[in-house]
């Protein structure tokens, strides 16, 4: 198998035993990029020359002997909604194109500290609003699975730069699905963690209350050991859970025997693919045969999760989004008549349309009049969503669902059809509104070829178990052997 189709798990132990160096992984890296990157179009920018100076650096270090983690050596890219500093960080928006932070974001460091090599910035959906990267102002970017089809979003990029070799891990945003559809779509691992368990310190805001960074990986292992970096306290973010990190590796034992399963009928009914729906029961019965209990369970307020979810996100965008008027940084409209010309012109010029669209059901929203109406009944309706997820877990380790209702669609297909758009991700908004984990992993493919996503649920801080599940799955199908084929 080629180097970039390898786990970071097996590359960590061929830089271990001295079989390849990090300076020869990172080129045979940038030299699938340089093959495949126009075709899927994953990068806004690359660290090429960064990441071979950090890589002879490593092997200096690896030569003289020093203690090495899991993660040394191993390419990653980041999600362009996370700072780096020094490096473009833009959203995929004209108003931040040329914005250079002069820090980096909490997971950035915790993933330098681990001796990750930083590739590049991967593309997403404007402000990490979409649910498909053809809203990024620059590109969309395609599903390596099918060219002709989308990758998912808003962190496409970073979902279709691992499943086509061009990255080993990678890191998303999860406002209500960006990372778990995604990995549907792609064919590969994707988790949200529970709200607050990962530092949101250095993520360009969406919405503040929903927002969670995650990795995406080619296997269960190696997002067990991406999240042993990545979780724990930053008190640089306000909502970081005082919650001390474990070693997920552990959770990794092929056992299910005595869980308790709950299989939400509402995640099953119309909208959601037959094909899906089939393969998610024979997943199901497979756990039953290894010594899992299953049994369905009625989540009563699931309906409601999408309005819920479509009044508050947008709400929050419209606050965070305020400060990009053409003052502090980012574009700034020139030849305006007067102060707020240049604000307005600068919006107007600066965000794409979906970002428009957003701001404007917030500001709607919040405004006088309407607050009772809208927003605070929306989010009267996310405690009633907590609630069914509170009741659940009182009696199941975890649910299982699909992770989308459809396998990936084609490119342009939905772009001019917001409601369709925001119906791919019915399966993983309620997760958010809850703010519990759920991680999908890909387990098998449908009639035209394209990956099918598994979700599995837990309640607050049970990562473990999700990976648990997730790992007996994984060993069980095997699916995670099989990449895209792209010339």
């Amino acid at each position: 198998m080629a180097l970039y189709f390898k786990t970071a798990h097996e590359l960590r132990d061929m830089i271990w035993n001295r079989e390849i160096s990090v300076e020869e992984l990172i080129n045979a890296q940038f030299e699938r990029i340089e093959e495949v990157e126009d075709k899927v179009k994953s990068y806004v920018t690359l660290n090429k020359e960064g990441a071979l100076k950090k890589a002879r650096e490593l092997d200096e270090v690896i030569g003289r002997g020093e203690e090495l983690g899991d993660l040394t050596g191993i390419p990653i890219a980041i999600k362009d909604n996370i700072c780096t500093k020094g490096i473009r960080t833009t959203c995929s928006s004209r108003i931040l194109e040329n914005f250079i932070p002069p820090y980096n974001a909490t997971v950035v460091e915790k993933l330098e500290k681990a001796n990750t090599v930083m590739i590049g910035k991967t593309n997403l959906d404007e402000f990490a609003m979409g649910s498909s990267t053809e809203n990024s102002a620059f590109f969309p970017t395609h599903n390596p699975w099918d060219l002709e089809r989308v990758p998912g979003g808003s962190s496409g990029g970073s979902a279709a730069a691992v499943a086509s070799g061009e990255a080993v891990i990678s890191l998303g945003s999860d406002t209500g699905g960006s990372i778990r559809q995604p990995a549907a779509f792609c064919g590969i691992v994707g988790m949200k963690p529970t709200y607050g368990f990962v530092s949101r310190y250095g993520l360009v805001a969406f919405a503040s209350s929903l927002d969670q960074i995650g990795p995406f990986t080619r296997d269960v292992t190696d997002c067990a050991l991406v999240m042993n970096y990545l979780a724990g306290h930053d008190d640089r973010d306000s909502t970081s859970a005082l919650k001390e990190p474990e070693d997920f590796t552990k959770a990794l034992v092929a056992d299910v025997k005595g869980l308790n399963i709950g299989v939400p009928k509402e995640y099953f009914g119309e909208g959601i693919d037959t094909e899906i729906i089939n393969k998610i029961n024979e997943c199901i019965k497979l756990l039953v045969k290894l010594g899992a209990d299953a049994e369905e369970v009625s989540m009563p307020h699931t309906e409601a999760a999408l309005p819920a979810y479509y009044i508050i996100a947008p709400a929050e965008a419209s606050s965070n989004l305020a400060r990009y008027d053409g003052v502090r940084y980012g574009y700034r409209a020139e030849n305006t008549r007067g102060l707020l010309d240049m604000y307005n012109t600068t919006r107007s010029e600066g965000f794409g349309p979906e970002v428009k669209r957003r701001i404007m059901l917030g500001t709607y929203a919040l405004s006088s009049g309407y607050y009772d109406a809208y927003y605070l009944k929306a989010q009267k309706v996310r405690t009633l969503i907590k609630d069914d997820f509170d009741r659940a877990f009182s009696k199941y380790d975890v649910l299982i669902s699909p992770t989308t209702p459809t396998t990936a669609f084609k490119l342009g297909e939905n772009v001019d059809n917001p409601l369709a758009m925001y119906m791919s991700d019915i399966c993983t908004v309620p997760i958010n509104l809850a703010g519990v984990p759920a991680i999908s992993i890909p387990v098998g493919f449908d009639s035209n070829g394209l990956p099918i996503g598994l979700q599995i649920i837990g309640k607050h801080f049970a990562e473990a178990t999700i990976l648990r599940v997730a790992y007996t799955l994984e060993q069980e199908l095997r699916v995670k052997d099989k990449h895209p084929v792209l010339g």
